[in-house]
């Protein structure tokens, strides 16, 4: 469910009410006359239950910015159920909900924001895979992926091309180049420091390394993974799903590629340096690729099914 609020000119709120009060799913409906403040007006909120709520947001948008305000919207998750015999009706009922469009992609464009602590976050997570890769440590590989932010900003890019938008996609791709090449750098440094203190771990010394060689060598199941990883990273986003975006997280060897280049430099190892480079340019191309053909697959899909859905409600309620 989504609880919406915004602010009204008071010629204006009849219009705002009849939109509501066209949709089943609009319910708690409330007004504050003249409450509302820059700009003056009224204020009104309501809940909406997700089966209707890209259909009813999507109209309010489609109002004169003179007649409506900005409207914020917030996910509820957690409704209390009348009865018992209401919930067993949703559970039986239960399926996937159609995304609001409007809500997914404020929620891509917050995230694809590129301040310090963005390339502060890339640089860390790239100390750390390196650390894993000098100490052939799974668990601080994993721990590196989930702290990398670049996600994000390879999903604000493929929206910006879904969009024919160039301003996100030059964005982020900038600093992407930028935040990888901090991390390169920073953990090129710090396997010069290790080396040059002789505090080399005795296993990378001897060659045993098997979570390097896992990052520097991309193979089929590189691609596999990172496409697997795309379109999960998109549901995840449409469904407020996570767990599973978190899973995508991990599953992308972007962060511990650009770690294993650095390393890989500082000890003169250069056929791994060119493997990983590979794993990493593979990575986010594959998971901007495919962001790209699963968020315009997923938008034409739902936005067929909302239509028709639309179309069978009309229809049903003028046959009663």
């Amino acid at each position: 469910m989504y609880h919406i609020r915004l602010a009204s000119p008071p010629e204006s709120t009849p219009i705002i009410l009849q939109v509501l009060g066209a949709s089943s799913g609009a319910v708690n409906v409330a007004v504050q006359a003249g409450s509302a403040r820059f700009p003056d007006g009224d204020v009104v909120e309501c809940d909406l239950t997700a089966e209707v709520a890209h259909q009813v947001i999507g109209q309010l948008r489609g109002l004169s910015p003179r007649q409506r305000g900005p409207i914020s919207v917030d996910r509820t998750e957690t409704a209390v159920i009348r009865s018992h015999r209401e919930m067993i009706k949703q559970t039986v009922n239960d399926r996937e909900i159609a995304p609001v469009w409007e809500v997914v992609d404020a929620t891509i464009r917050a995230n694809a924001t590129y301040p310090f602590s963005f390339f502060l976050l890339l640089l860390c997570a790239g100390l750390l895979a390196a650390a894993g890769i000098l100490d052939n440590s799974q668990i601080l590989i994993v721990a590196a992926m989930v702290v990398g932010p670049e996600y994000s900003a390879i999903l604000g890019a493929a929206l910006g091309i879904t969009q024919r938008h160039r301003r996100p996609v030059r964005r982020g791709m900038v600093a992407l180049a930028v935040g990888f090449a901090l991390a390169i750098v920073s953990c090129w440094l710090l396997g010069l420091i290790i080396r040059g203190l002789g505090l080399t771990p005795h296993d990378f010394t001897l060659g045993y390394r098997p979570v390097s060689e896992l990052i520097s060598e991309p193979d089929i199941f590189s691609v596999l993974v990172a496409v697997i990883a795309g379109i999960v990273g998109v549901v995840s986003i449409l469904q407020s799903k996570v767990s599973a975006l978190i899973g995508v997280f991990i599953s992308v060897t972007t962060i511990p590629a650009a770690a294993s280049i650095g390393v890989s430099a500082a000890y003169g190892e250069w056929h791994a340096v060119w493997g990983a480079t590979e794993q990493l340019f593979l990575n986010v191309a594959i998971l901007l690729v495919v962001g790209v053909i699963a968020l315009i697959v997923q938008r034409r899909f739902w936005n067929a099914r909302t239509r028709r859905e639309w179309a069978d409600g009309l229809a049903a309620g003028q046959t009663a």
